[in-house]
């Protein structure tokens, strides 16, 4: 890599990606002003990492962790979000996110582009430690925040215990420790009537 020669493409795929911040995700903030965007989704589970990774069920390489989910939505960009509770959405979910990293990771330039689609790639596998741990943040952010916004999109789109607990099965994989405590917050949420029994 020559940064004389590559860094008009790394600039130009910078002002790419700040179209995230635009990108608004049905969760909303935890105060309930606004929708949140994906950019600050990114940030959330970054953060997340840094202080949940003593409970990641295997040793991880934090370095990839972070590089993981940072850039695990950028896709969104092209694709938008997916809300995780539609069905119908999730059909051609998979084809739109593929053409979006495609386009997106190939405005860098080689190996750069290779090696962020890889790490992407990684997440959407889902099978090796780190993606494991990374997926398992990308759940808890949405435990975190429709358990402290009073039920959120749970409760806004009628959502049962039951899915709740499909969409967080990756915490109990990636961060096994922390399961009985998603069980206790989704129990509540339950007897609070933000998710439906």
């Amino acid at each position: 890599m020559d940064a004389l020669t590559d860094f008009p493409q790394q600039l130009a795929f910078l002002a790419e990606i700040d179209k995230l911040k635009g990108v608004l995700r049905q969760a909303e903030l935890i105060d309930g002003t606004r929708r949140e965007n994906s950019a600050e989704h990114s940030w959330h589970i970054a953060t997340m990492a840094l202080v949940l990774h003593p409970y990641a069920a295997e040793p991880v390489d934090m370095h990839r962790v972070l590089k993981m989910v940072l850039v695990h939505d950028i896709v969104e960009i092209d694709a938008g979000d997916t809300f995780a509770f539609d069905a119908a959405a999730h059909l051609d979910k998979e084809e739109r996110e593929k053409a979006a990293a495609a386009r997106l990771f190939g405005l860098l330039p080689a190996p750069q582009n290779q090696e962020l689609l890889a790490v992407w790639q990684e997440f959407e596998h889902n099978d090796t430690p780190e993606a494991r741990f990374a997926n398992a943040l990308d759940r808890m952010a949405g435990l975190v925040s429709n358990t402290h916004n009073r039920g959120g999109t749970w409760r806004r789109f009628g959502i049962a215990r039951e899915a709740v607990l499909r969409r967080m099965a990756p915490i109990e994989v990636g961060m096994p420790g922390l399961w009985p405590q998603v069980l206790q917050m989704v129990e509540q949420g339950v007897a609070d009537g933000f998710i439906l029994p």
